[in-house]
């Protein structure tokens, strides 16, 4: 047989089995009955086929049109940040009780731990009170905007599988993330631009890898875009050398016949994603660079992020977020590394190394929100800092008889910090036990974080939904509740 026409049956499919063997066959009418079964199933927000980013509204009166979520990956230590136990701090050295070890997982803590309070300084802040330590001295000043939840919690005591299950609502890869759930629903408001964009700093990829920001079993047009602060924004995008604008422009209308056919036959979403995807290509290459700039901001804008023209850092990402959703990106995600406190070495200690990071990420924190404020964003730009989960009130079992304190991985409990668009401020909800072991008061779990973002993007959880092998599927799987009480 010839060799291109055994390719091509090896490439074929039932579809196109069941396809040609007749209009009336008993194959061509089973696939209209699982099309019109798709068709019933179809999202109440159809995604046009041309368009796929285009903006779209909610179904639901939402107060955010778009979300920053600045995730401080490896899981900052609550009890030294925003928790404070002065019962804690008063037993600390003292052996764990029995009660609070039985039937419990630490990561890297066996026998019998040591209590150990924190070594930083309490005060409140704010209107409301607001507890927090000498850690994040910007942070006080910007108590009056925030909410402070003090008692999420989550499944995952392991850093991969708790940041897949806040950002995708499964602890395994291959789930939607929160971001593209988002442009899912809405589209974005800038075509030139895309509607996810994800910034990394500290050198590290989070430890659920590119799964935190993927598109899963939807489209793959609505994934992150992952852009850098330092060289080429987007890698691969720029014409290689020997390419023209001109020259890339009929190149790019040649494959979107090509594509435009093969979607007319088959019908595949993937299809309408790569010609959107080229297209978006084609202009983020005057547009990113341009938006990316922060060279263009003023000497006042940039000291107050604590910002540097071409370098790449946490300061940097997040004046690059307000220029962003200033310029209509749906989805700005930040991941910085280094808050894994364990204790093995100065870096991960929470008196010394605690300050020294949070002197490189606090400033630019606080600044971004009074930016945001001062230009009328912040009414409908939801905000959230945090982790993937908190730290133990107990000495890390490896590092226990070491000089540098920290603290072990901590599912149970821990705080997480919202403002914007929606959210009360000044505020703090929740309430852990006298030794932060538990929640005892406005537990949220990462299923109702993630219902409370969609309710305030203007959807309803349950209903958000994409049919994929035979059910459908929603961002907070069959859980999940709105934090009414956090909502302004």
């Amino acid at each position: 047989m010839h060799p291109v026409r055994l390719e091509s049956l090896q490439h074929r499919t039932r579809r196109h089995f069941l396809a040609d063997v007749g209009q009336f066959s008993l194959g061509a009418i089973a696939l209209e009955a699982l099309r019109r079964n798709a068709d019933a199933a179809a999202p109440s927000l159809p995604v046009p086929v041309d368009q796929p980013l285009r903006p779209r509204n909610p179904p639901g009166e939402g107060k955010a049109k778009r979300v920053i979520y600045l995730h401080m990956s490896g899981g900052p230590p609550n009890l030294d940040i925003f928790d404070y136990k002065p019962e804690l701090v008063k037993h600390s050295g003292e052996s764990c009780p029995d009660s609070f070890l039985k039937g419990r997982k630490f990561a890297f803590t066996t026998g019998v731990p040591k209590l150990m309070g924190t070594p930083r300084t309490f005060r409140q802040y704010g209107r409301g009170g607001l507890w927090m330590s000498d850690a994040v001295p910007n942070f006080h000043g910007i108590a009056d905007d925030v909410t402070i939840v003090k008692a999420m919690h989550t499944d995952q005591f392991n850093h991969a599988p708790a940041e897949l299950l806040l950002f995708t609502g499964h602890a395994r890869q291959g789930r939607p993330s929160l971001g593209s759930w988002t442009t899912y629903g809405l589209g974005t408001e800038n075509q030139d631009l895309p509607g996810f964009v994800v910034l990394i700093s500290s050198g590290v990829q989070p430890s659920g890898g590119q799964g935190c920001w993927g598109s899963g079993f939807i489209p793959s047009v609505f994934q992150g875009v992952q852009c850098r602060s330092q060289g080429e924004p987007v890698l691969f995008a720029a014409n290689p050398p020997g390419m023209t604008p001109q020259l890339r422009r009929r190149t790019l209308d040649a494959l979107r016949e090509l594509n435009q056919r093969q979607h007319a036959l088959l019908g595949h979403p993937e299809t309408a994603t790569r010609i959107a995807q080229y297209e978006l290509a084609f202009r983020m290459q005057t547009s990113v660079p341009e938006v990316m700039d922060i060279g263009r901001e003023s000497a006042a804008t940039l000291e107050a992020y604590g910002a540097k023209p071409g370098a790449a850092s946490f300061a940097n990402n997040c004046l690059l977020a307000r220029r962003l959703v200033e310029q209509g990106v749906r989805f700005v995600q930040l991941f910085d590394w280094g808050w894994d406190v364990h204790g093995t070495g100065p870096r991960e200690d929470i008196r010394d190394g605690l300050t020294k990071k949070m002197s490189e990420t606090d400033k630019p924190v606080a600044a971004l929100l009074r930016d945001l404020k001062q230009r009328g964003l912040l009414d409908d730009t939801l905000v959230v800092w945090g982790g993937e989960f908190g730290r133990t009130p107990f000495r890390e079992g490896r590092t226990a008889a070491g000089s540098v304190l920290g603290r072990d991985h901590y599912p149970d409990c821990y705080s997480l910090m919202l403002a914007g668009a929606g959210v009360k401020a000044g505020f703090q909800y929740g309430a852990t036990d006298e030794l932060g072991f538990a929640g005892i008061e406005g537990k949220v779990h990462v299923h109702d974080l993630q219902a409370t973002i969609l309710h305030l993007l203007g959807f309803d959880h349950e209903r958000l939904t994409y049919r994929f092998q035979g059910r459908d599927y929603r961002l907070t799987d069959v859980h999940g509740r709105v934090v009414r009480d956090i909502l302004a």
